[in-house]
């Protein structure tokens, strides 16, 4: 192939990054601009290699029958939604088999157990987090894909009303302030009490006229309430500048209050800079599922690593507490968060919610894991700024579940070892990237574990992103 040759090709499947994947003449060629699986397309090379080649969607000349017309205006423009394109159900499909390769191909996998994927049943709005950039000139919104522009965006199909007229209402305070020091706001929505938080980040210290930038959110989401009762109400806003949070108006947290269809109710405190499910609705079926995948009888001790603000490790006791109300008593959760926020979020949840069975530690996991366990020594810092060596906050010698939530990163591997030095008998991992998955997989089971199933959970629909939870046990 040569640079601006035109080829036509059928694409096949469709990268994280939302190209399309097919192959001309043998020879691997990822098309971006909209191409979906199952279209057959016409592509400019805009770059080829010896066995593969990079090209730009020039016409569609048969549609997929799986092709659907994009309902939001921004389609193609935007980073965010790559499927908008793409049906449903071919959503699924195409995820489920992304996460079956990558266990084939980086678990080493010959034929994973991989079940069909969890639907969402809320496609649009379902989002309780948005992330807005802030452009130089007062745009608010969401960076064009593969660059830095700043796109304004007025609407989103997959944000709330109240993160959206907080956009709104910061958009329109820039533009006739003349503020320049905000890079960023991200919208906290607790869908089950309506509570509402907006986090700036700053590159000043103080933000000009910040009390009025607070005054017209808190009008805005006000004005989103019809009257007769109040759906939304902003209840904390926060300012972050160089890591250090600071509270500017309002509560220090936001409670999300879940309730289950059978019956269980648990309330979490989300704080700024704590992490936090951003569809509930599917992380109940994502929790349940870990639960399911846990097996907990009451009596195990379970490892809860990058627990964040304590929620799975709470879920899976108040699953066991509906269940046997003894077994609840007997069971204990070990929970590891390097983000301190987050571990005293997970210390008050445990309050909240009745439970005194639980342990928080704050620390990267992969140093306190082996550090609980006498493998590595730990250390801090002494009040003259001298590294010191430190006992652990707790030991332990054995787990009976692991239960891993990862950054996109997936696991360390003196995590990895450290667990399988606890020898617990189940691993439960939530991944958000199955590549990771697949990688720490391969570690597991050249340690003595074995790959049962996994469960893909459809958190993130219309984009590429992908949840998985696995069921690991020791062989």
């Amino acid at each position: 192939m040569d640079k601006n040759q035109i080829i036509e090709l059928r694409i096949d499947d469709m990268l994280d990054d939302g190209r399309a994947f097919g192959r001309y003449e043998g020879c691997a060629v990822f098309v971006s601009g909209g191409a979906v699986p199952g279209d057959i397309v016409k592509a400019s090379v805009i770059k080829a290699k010896k066995s593969s080649a990079e090209a730009a969607l020039k016409e569609i000349t048969e549609a997929s029958p799986d092709r659907i017309p994009a309902e939001c205006p921004y389609a193609g423009k935007c980073g965010g939604c790559a499927m908008q394109e793409l049906s449903y159900d071919a959503q699924k499909r195409l995820k489920t088999e992304q996460v079956r390769a990558k266990l084939k191909r980086l678990g080493g996998i010959d034929d994973p157990e991989v079940k069909e994927m969890i639907g969402a049943d809320t496609l649009k709005y379902y989002r309780n987090k948005a992330v807005f950039a802030v452009g130089p000139h007062g745009e608010v919104g969401f960076l064009k894909g593969k660059s830095h522009f700043v796109m304004d965006i007025d609407d989103c199909m997959l944000q709330t009303d109240a993160a959206m007229v907080c956009a709104d209402a910061l958009r329109a305070f820039l533009k006739s302030n003349g503020v320049k020091c905000i890079s960023q706001l991200t919208v906290k929505t607790a869908f089950g009490s309506g509570e509402v938080m907006a986090v700036l980040e700053s590159d000043t210290k103080e933000v000009p006229q910040i009390e009025k930038l607070v005054e017209m959110m808190d009008d805005a989401v006000y004005s989103l309430n019809d009257g007769e009762s109040e759906t939304y109400s902003l209840e904390s806003a926060a300012v972050i500048h160089k890591g250090k949070c600071r509270i500017i108006a309002g509560k220090p947290t936001i409670n999300e209050e879940v309730v289950t269809d059978d019956g269980r109710s648990l309330t979490f405190e989300i704080s700024p800079q704590s992490f936090y499910q951003v569809n509930p609705e599917q992380m109940e079926k994502l929790y349940d599922k870990a639960a399911e995948y846990a097996d907990l009888k009451g009596g195990e001790t379970v490892l809860d690593l990058y627990c964040g603000a304590g929620t799975i490790g709470l879920w899976l006791l108040e699953d066991l507490r509906k269940k046997d109300a003894g077994a609840f008593d007997r069971t204990r959760v070990i929970g590891i968060e390097s983000v301190k926020p987050a571990v005293l979020d997970a210390n008050r949840n445990s309050v909240i919610n009745g439970v005194i069975n639980t342990r928080y530690i704050c620390g990267k996991a992969e140093e306190e894991l082996p550090g609980m366990m006498g493998l590595a020594k730990l250390y801090k810092w002494n009040e003259v700024n001298e590294r010191v060596e430190r006992e652990p906050e707790i030991k332990i010698e054995h787990a009976d579940v692991a239960v891993l939530d990862p950054p996109r990163a997936g696991c360390a591997e003196p995590l990895l070892d450290a667990v399988v030095r606890a020898a617990p008998d189940r691993i439960v991992y939530v991944s958000c990237d199955p590549g990771t998955l697949a990688r720490d997989i391969k570690y597991l089971t050249s340690n003595g574990y074995e790959f049962i199933e996994c469960t893909p959970v459809d958190q993130f629909p219309w984009t590429t992103h992908i949840e998985v939870v696995a069921n690991i046990q020791r062989r």
